[in-house]
């Protein structure tokens, strides 16, 4: 599977949330980036260095340190234990309103690691301009220290009220640190050989296309991730049931729910060679569809979709089961952007 990089790029900024309106969707120059790491490292490197024309973002971050005088809260134990009294100093506890704060610590230690071990493809030019922009800019950061990255911590971060050049410089550094994609081709602009079990990436598409839906569909109410209840007396072992999207149209009541299924191949070989679509989406699907027979009308209508993601082969078959329909379609990511818009938005139309 190849995806072209600014493809890519639009996936992301869907994910973290910024649609077509946003400043950020023109932030790539041009198709010739060296690589991912390539691509995300220069536009950290852009919105940082604009951010530190207007300013790091600043915090109140708790201090502990041997000081002259008295300030804060004193911590008597430790000045003890330090003969800090005997100088005229105090171990002080006190609030320091400073920009050495997790977030510009996260952003300093991602473009520390894509100092020393970005993967930029092969040497021109232009990533050994890279390279120094990125070098140039972590001595922009001045008083920021770098600190170990997981992505449980960048999480945490994230879920705090920041600009949104913040929310999106943090979301770049949490890519970079969960993807472990395999090696791309210098020079070109698309990634091969994603594997079928690239979690990352199926986060990503998924994300993708709820917040598209829910960007380009006024007329609709998008619910990622709904759970669906048993049409049978609770019970602790049943298996809970959470589609990616739910989608009620407010003015028919139709009601469409969709999975997407981030897989190197829609259709599956069989033992004897023949293509088959796979057993388990489509249990999967059934399941959901039959199960919310007795909610309503419209439920008992429902149509079931199973979107894959392709830039090679092309899948549309509608499969009537009883009252539902169930659709098995791809979405080119190869296409250009608008092919992929219309793909999306002519899969819940019909059209």
């Amino acid at each position: 599977m190849q995806i072209p990089i600014r493809n890519l790029w639009y996936l992301l900024l869907y994910a973290w949330g910024e649609t077509p309106k946003s400043p950020y969707w023109a932030m790539l120059d041009s198709e010739d980036a060296p690589s991912i790491d390539g691509m995300l490292a220069s536009v950290l490197v852009r919105l940082m260095q604009q951010r530190v024309r207007i300013g790091l973002e600043r915090n109140y971050t708790p201090q502990q340190q041997e000081i002259a005088g008295i300030r804060g809260r004193v911590q008597f134990a430790q000045s003890i234990k330090q003969r800090s009294f005997t100088r005229q100093h105090a171990v002080c506890q006190f609030d320091e309103y400073t920009i050495d704060i997790p977030e510009n610590r996260i952003i300093l230690s991602t473009l520390t690691w894509l100092s020393h071990s970005g993967e930029f493809g092969k040497q021109t030019q232009k990533t050994k301009a890279l390279k120094h922009q990125v070098r140039q800019t972590m001595r922009l950061m001045g008083g920021v220290q770098t600190l170990p990255l997981t992505p449980a911590f960048i999480q945490r971060t994230l879920q705090q009220r920041h600009d949104r050049d913040y929310h999106v410089m943090l979301s770049i550094c949490a890519y970079l640190l969960q993807r472990r994609m395999p090696t791309e081709t210098a020079g070109q602009t698309r990634f091969q050989n994603l594997p079928k079990d690239d979690l990352r990436l199926y986060a990503v598409f998924e994300k993708f296309v709820a917040n598209f839906y829910r960007y380009h569909l006024a007329d609709w109410h998008v619910q990622p991730q709904k759970t669906l209840t048993w049409p049978t007396a609770k019970h602790p072992n049943l298996p809970t049931m959470r589609p990616d999207l739910v989608l009620e149209q407010h003015t028919s009541g139709r009601i469409i729910v969709l999975d997407t299924k981030f897989t190197a191949n829609s259709l599956r070989t069989n033992y004897y060679g023949n293509n088959r679509f796979d057993s388990n989406h489509l249990y999967q699907m059934y399941a959901y569809l039959r199960t919310q027979d007795h909610v309503s009308p419209q439920h008992a209508q429902a149509l079931g979709i199973l979107l894959y993601p392709t830039v090679a082969t092309q899948l549309s078959e509608t499969l009537t089961m009883e009252s539902h329909e169930i659709l098995l379609t791809c979405v080119d990511l190869a296409a250009e952007w608008q092919a992929i818009e219309r793909q999306l938005l002519g899969t819940v139309s019909g059209e």
